[in-house]
């Protein structure tokens, strides 16, 4: 069926050939040739449960190319998306851990050149309220993580208050490694816009390094490449409380996922715990450092 929908497209020059792109948790994405050159057509309705709306992603994308950072989408419609494909390698834990100046300075321009470019309603990422949304839906569904609910609802609260005042930007709010590409001439590009929108730098900040594993060498530096100083006091345990609410929200997003989605091959399951394990780690370092937050 996603072979007939693709063909039915009115953006192709010529016969086509596709074949179905691995790894995603959430869309469906495929990579098709026609005679002009390659792309990558991605399915995928709006998720209210996850806050998403693919008019925002459609924005984004084009926003982030028209910055200088995605590749161009070359036709939108309603549950579709083709954008052209570009030739890189995508990056996985240790890429983004590797060089977190380099990924410092990167999403300094990325914060800076977006908001020049989005158009449209100004959408928010906030993502203490994506966390306690979650808690609603999932109390809600009867998640078999409802225990874990509270606590985490708890974690949100303590690690909100701990955050410094900032200057609001653009973010992509999403960036886990596979959400970077490299290409043969060491250009970095983003992809994957569903979460995009104005909020704090530090959720991006806190998500890269939380998502790759960076020590703490690793986030000092990402933070002094970001803000082009040694990170003070304040700035560094607002980080630290962001690694925490950035790895709750992970694993919520996948409590989330398991009762609405069914992407082939994911493992909502599998991925909640994994992140379940990560704030495990991450709470005790910033407990550790900053004194209890839970009882």
């Amino acid at each position: 069926m996603s072979v007939e929908r693709i063909r039915a497209l009115p953006c192709w020059r010529g016969g086509i050939a596709a074949e179905p792109l691995t790894g995603g948790l959430s869309n469906e994405s495929w990579k098709v040739t026609d005679g002009a050159g390659a792309y990558v057509v991605r399915f995928g309705e709006d998720f209210p449960f996850h806050h998403v709306s693919r008019a925002n992603e459609v924005m984004a994308a084009r926003a982030a190319h028209a910055a200088g950072f995605a590749p161009e989408v070359v036709h939108a419609a309603p549950g579709v998306m083709v954008s052209r494909f570009v030739e890189a390698r995508t990056w996985g834990e240790a890429d983004l851990r590797a060089d977190p100046e380099r990924v410092g300075r990167f999403l300094r321009d990325f914060h800076a050149r977006m908001p020049g470019e989005v158009s449209g309603p100004g959408v928010i990422f906030w993502v203490f309220h994506v966390i306690r949304d979650y808690a609603r839906t999932l109390a809600a569904k009867g998640s078999r993580f409802a225990p874990d609910l509270p606590r985490l609802v708890g974690i949100a609260a303590a690690t909100e208050a701990a955050q410094v005042a900032l200057p609001v930007i653009y973010g992509h709010h999403d960036l886990l490694p596979g959400n970077f590409l490299e290409d043969a001439a060491d250009r970095l590009w983003l992809i994957d816009f569903e979460y995009a929108g104005f909020g704090t730098a530090m959720f991006d900040l806190a998500g890269a390094a939380s998502n790759a594993g960076m020590d703490g060498a690793a986030s000092a530096a990402l933070l002094g490449a970001y803000f082009g100083r040694a990170p003070d006091a304040a700035l560094t345990r607002a980080f630290a409380a962001m690694q925490c609410a950035s790895l709750a929200r992970e694993a919520m997003w996948a409590m989330i996922s398991e009762i609405f989605l069914a992407a082939p091959g994911a493992d909502y399951d599998a991925h909640a715990r994994e992140y379940l394990g990560r704030l495990d780690a991450a709470l005790d370092h910033y407990q550790t450092s900053y004194g209890k937050i839970l009882p």
